[in-house]
């Protein structure tokens, strides 16, 4: 495995997330938002509750996702700066 592999198995994960987040605030926020707003969520239209607050929780969720899926990447092709590594 070399440098190539690391950088492609990074930006496929980048890659993934991105095209996630899109989906989530621009598909869910701006495209779906009124086939959403059919639907009550927590005495919410769930197209407004998902703009001001689900898009934001998604986003938060898949920082710690790509922290910890990154570990494993980094782990894998021997790049991981844990300090486990160094004992």
């Amino acid at each position: 495995m070399d440098n190539q592999d690391y950088w492609k198995a990074n930006i496929r994960l980048m890659l993934v997330l991105l095209a996630i987040w899109f989906t989530v605030s621009f598909g869910f926020g701006i495209l779906f938002v009124e086939q959403l707003n059919q639907i009550s969520f927590f005495g919410f239209k769930l197209g407004f509750w998902w703009a001001q607050q689900g898009s934001i929780y998604v986003f938060i969720g898949l920082i710690f996702y790509y922290t910890h899926k990154m570990k494993k990447i980094d782990r894998q092709f021997g790049v991981s700066d844990d300090d486990e590594d160094d004992a």
